[in-house]
């Protein structure tokens, strides 16, 4: 049993690591809103039968 516990002790602090690990690169990280244009073509709007 104590090598299950420890087992999942080291899961739960693996999973700690890369929790912290995404919040410090989310906090760091500083995206800019960019303005997109994507072009349809036409023949996408017209009905077919």
């Amino acid at each position: 049993m104590p090598s299950l516990l420890r087992f999942l002790a080291v899961l739960a602090l693996i999973a700690g690591l890369g929790y912290a690990a995404m919040f410090v690169i989310a906090s760091v990280v500083d995206l800019e809103p960019r303005e997109i244009t994507v072009r349809v073509p036409q023949d996408r709007f017209v009905k077919q039968r």
